[in-house]
């Protein structure tokens, strides 16, 4: 059977947090103990400016997740963002550009059974279908030689770096922050 894939409006996506979660923790193999704390953080993301979230299912059953929102100042995220641009000599003017107008991927994740099939793909088109900002930026674990599906997927959509090896605080692994100009082609 053929995935099919689900725009969620906000109040669906708040109701469906806890699966949605359930299949991250899954997806990233993160202990469940994080579960309450990223579901009501999931809940919160739910009222963001430009809010869009998309879900793919296999029949009845939940097979992956993409959603974000308008990056924006008050959003620790971008405050995160902002630190790392100027602790590594990176606030461009054309970089300032960027930040001033994009679409944060928050989270895509696809079932353990299901990945390396296009989900990830497909979640990626439909959730950047539904922005008007001109950027997308995002956040991936670093993997040596990103030799990972997640590297694989976000390469293969254009997504070039923007930081390396950055570390979040609270968070001692590095991370890699990519993005690209939109609309995908």
């Amino acid at each position: 059977m053929p995935l099919t894939f689900r725009h969620l409006t906000a109040p669906e996506f708040i109701d469906l947090a806890p699966a949605l979660v359930d299949l991250y923790i899954a997806a990233m193999k993160y202990p469940v103990t994080i579960r309450d704390q990223r579901i009501a953080v999931w809940r919160r993301d739910a009222a963001s400016s430009g809010f869009a979230a998309i879900a793919a299912y296999d029949g009845d059953q939940l097979a992956g997740i993409a959603y974000g929102f308008k990056g924006t100042r008050d959003k620790w995220w971008d405050l995160q963002l902002r630190r790392g641009l100027f602790r590594q000599q990176a606030m461009t003017p054309a970089m300032i550009t960027v930040i001033r107008n994009y679409f944060e991927v928050a989270e895509v994740h696809v079932a353990p059974g299901l990945q390396c099939k296009g989900t990830g793909r497909q979640l990626m088109h439909r959730l950047l279908a539904c922005t008007n900002e001109p950027y997308a930026l995002l956040s991936t674990p670093e993997v040596p030689g990103e030799k990972n599906a997640a590297f694989g997927l976000y390469r293969s959509l254009g997504f070039l770096d923007v930081l390396r090896n950055f570390t979040y605080e609270g968070d001692s692994r590095p991370f890699a922050i990519l993005g690209r100009k939109l609309p995908l082609t």
